[in-house]
């Protein structure tokens, strides 16, 4: 097309020859067109060679006439100058080059290599001089003329050169270089002034392990150790020298670990890790927990795994310093190296320090004071202070010192904001311990006084009664009760002690007192506890009484079914009538305990009364649970009449409709619909609901039996297709009944 665009393609279809992608790609091959390649000349005699270096040389004069700085230009015609065999003009050439840069790097190896090449070698000499001289810093060309002189067997001249090079101090590679020549001609002595020269201009810690290890290797150990020792006594003791040491101090150690000499490596890993901070010897550490692991007891084992853990924990701690979860296991882990040196056998220098560290690590966790005056924030803090002070007084014995650590943490609490009733309590058994009760109820006296708290209160009467200091005992009881009457629990607890100390009448006045207190915390739990006091001491009118004022306070369903249960059961005779039981023989048994038993008349009664109360405050559900207990208890006191009258007393569920006050629309729920309401309030529907049901009972009965027939003839009438339609309309036939019987309701 005359635009340059592809042709239209009119017909698709696939032409009748075929051809391959082999062939497409033979025809492109074949078709290709050859490049431009330009002419060979070929020089047939002298002049027309004069002639043609004639035209390039002005070629490159002009090129470099335009370009003087370009060094690749130079390069080009001086080498092409070499090329040619006119070294005159190519050393000209790179002089006049060398004029133009003369720190051009690749321009002074471009001629050395030019002479090289061409055996010029003293020729090459001279330029390395040259160029070193020009470019001292410049390392390949010092490796070059080394290089030279080492190819030419002129290893004077080589140690020369490095000589030069050396007086200026080049980098480590020189040096190693140097080192490396002495090595290859074994020069060993030479190599090790070498080393100690290197050493006077670069004193790092690499240098001196390089050192040592060479000295190791030619099989000078004393010379070895004479170099780790001469390092270590120029790094000196202080601790950032040390630590800068590290590398120094790991070889040191490896080496002789190689000799085979354990103890001195156990010694050199001690001595710098002792120096060096825990937080920064991490791999140092790791290197000695390896070594006692292989080489080392179980004791040294575990100090190493010590020694780990505590920078672990001092790197958390560095982190968060009240974080004081990690201060407890930091403590345990010291007390347990504690208890584990004095279980074996240490001296009491050892024991010393491992407690200083101990006392060390509690110091510094108990410093770290919660901020704020938030009680949840000092609930983990207060029990660093308790596990210190049990550590003084169990395992050091020093009671003084943990006496002050208890008078510290009692100051150091806000009091006015909130207390630990635990601190106050452990700092009186403490004191009790010591035989100090008058200091320990001065303290608790204290801390009742200062932040009265129901757990100080409650510790307090316990370290009484243990201490059978019973009118303290009392005495604390009554304060006690004014701080806080609504505590049902503490009433019991002050009954039950004038109880267990045969007081009878003192504690009944003091269940009388609790239970005419108006706001208690859990009533039922002291009424229930009262109640079985007078049951226990075989005073049944009195329970029987306690019962009738609790259901006048409550009528709770519970307190009926536990009323009528108390009627029911038997209970022990009154205390002033029991006989004193006597030790017998040993082959006798021993007798029976005496019991008044139970009235199930008064037990139904009971039950008749607290139905009655329940219906009349229309609790249906409260009705069938005591129901449920009053079938039990026929079930196991009564006849069978009695359990027909108490199973004829249960409800049914219906459905009950209702209009709903928000749509007002009729809505039908389930409800239950006891016997006695029903018969109350339509006693015809009733006893159609009541003879349906009997009906529905006997013939379950009969089918169970095998019996073909039914009880109630007007039931069975309709025949066997009747039958089963009252099967299935026989739930909607109850429903209904039992709807209209409750729609009035």
């Amino acid at each position: 097309m005359q635009d340059g665009r592809a042709p239209r393609i009119k017909n698709r279809a696939p032409a009748a020859i075929q051809i391959t992608a082999e062939q497409l790609l033979r025809e492109a091959q074949e078709r290709q067109e050859t490049a431009f390649r330009a002419p060979k000349q070929r020089v047939e005699d002298f002049e027309e060679l004069n002639e043609y270096r004639g035209r390039k040389r002005r070629e490159f004069e002009e090129r470099i006439r335009r370009t003087r700085g370009s060094i690749k230009e130079w390069l080009q015609y001086a080498n092409w100058e070499a090329s040619q065999n006119e070294f005159a003009r190519s050393r000209s050439v790179f002089e006049r080059a060398l004029d133009v840069d003369p720190r051009s790097i690749q321009l002074w190896l471009s001629y050395t290599e030019m002479e090289l090449k061409n055996r010029n070698v003293q020729h090459s000499r001279n330029l390395f001089d040259r160029a070193v001289t020009l470019l001292p810093r410049v390392d390949q060309l010092w490796y070059k003329y080394v290089y030279l002189e080492e190819l030419l067997q002129n290893i004077p001249g080589a140690r020369q050169v490095f000589e030069r090079w050396m007086q200026w101090e080049p980098d480590d590679k020189a040096w190693q270089a140097y080192i490396k020549l002495e090595e290859r001609y074994q020069e060993l002595d030479r190599a090790s002034a070498i080393y100690e020269r290197w050493i006077a201009v670069r004193p790092d810690p690499r240098v001196w392990v390089k050192w040592a290890k060479f000295e190791e290797d030619r099989g000078r150990l004393d010379k070895a150790r004479e170099v780790f020792q001469t390092a270590l006594e120029f790094f000196g003791d202080e601790e950032e020298q040390v630590e800068k040491a590290q590398a120094v101090f790991g070889a040191f150690a490896r080496m002789e670990i190689r000799q085979k000499e354990y103890d001195r490596a156990r010694v050199i890993y001690k001595f710098a890790l002792e120096r060096i901070p825990r937080s920064k010897s991490a791999g140092l550490y790791a290197a000695y927990t390896k070594f006692e692991k292989q080489h080392g007891t179980r004791i040294t084992l575990e100090n190493t795994v010590l020694g780990k853990r505590r920078i672990q924990y001092e790197e958390e701690l560095s982190h968060d310093g009240r974080n004081y979860d990690v201060w407890f296991d930091y403590a345990r882990l010291e007390e347990d190296a504690w208890r584990d040196l004095k279980a074996e056998g240490a001296t009491a220098e050892e024991l010393d320090a491992s407690s200083g560290r101990v006392r060390e690590v509690y110091e510094r966790a108990v410093a770290q004071v919660p901020p704020g005056g938030e009680k949840r924030h000092w609930r983990r803090y207060i029990f660093l202070w308790l596990n210190y002070a049990l550590f003084e007084e169990i395992e050091t014995k020093d009671y003084t010192r943990a006496r002050e650590i208890f008078q510290t943490a009692v100051k150091l609490v806000p009091h006015k904001q909130f207390t630990f009733a635990k601190l106050w309590l452990m700092y009186a058994k403490f004191e009790v311990r010591r035989l100090e009760l008058q200091t320990a109820r001065k303290i608790l006296g204290t801390a009742i006084g200062m932040c009265p708290k129901e757990a100080l209160f409650k510790g307090y009467i316990d370290l009484e009664i243990e201490l059978r200091e019973f009118d303290r005992a009392r005495t604390l009881y009554e304060k006690y009760l004014e701080f806080d009457p609504s505590n049902s629990p503490a009433w019991i607890k002050f009954a039950e002690l004038e109880a267990q100390l045969q007081d009878f009448s003192r504690a009944r006045a003091i269940f009388e007192l609790g239970v005419s207190q108006s706001p208690l915390s859990m009533p039922e739990v002291l009424w229930k506890a009262y109640i079985d006091f007078e049951i226990e001491e075989g005073e049944r009118e009195g329970a029987r009484a306690l019962y009738e004022r609790l259901i006048a306070l409550s009528g709770h369903v519970k307190v009926w079914i536990s009323y009528a249960t108390f009627e029911a059961e038997p209970m022990p005779l009154p205390r002033a009538e029991r006989e004193e039981e006597e030790e017998e023989e040993e082959e006798e048994e021993e007798k029976e305990e005496k019991s008044v038993p139970g009235d199930p008349v008064r037990a139904r009664q009971v039950f008749d009364r607290g139905y009655r109360d329940l219906k009349s405050k229309g609790l249906k559900d409260e009705r069938v649970a005591l129901l449920n207990a009053w079938k039990n208890f026929e079930e196991e006191h009564g006849s069978a009449a009695d359990v027909k009258k108490v199973e004829g007393m249960m409800p049914v569920v219906g459905k009950k409709r209702h209009t709903d006050e928000e749509t007002g629309q009729m809505v039908e729920d389930w409800d239950l619909i006891f016997p006695d309401d029903a018969k109350e309030a339509h006693p015809t529907s009733f006893m159609f609901l009541q003879r349906a049901h009997a009906w529905k009972a006997d013939k379950e009965k009969a089918e169970r039996e095998g019996k073909g027939k039914g009880v109630m003839s007007g039931f069975v009438a309709a025949g066997k297709a009747g039958e089963e339609g009252m099967d299935e309309d026989e739930d909607g036939e109850e429903s209904e009944a039992a709807s209209s019987s409750a729609e009035d309701d």
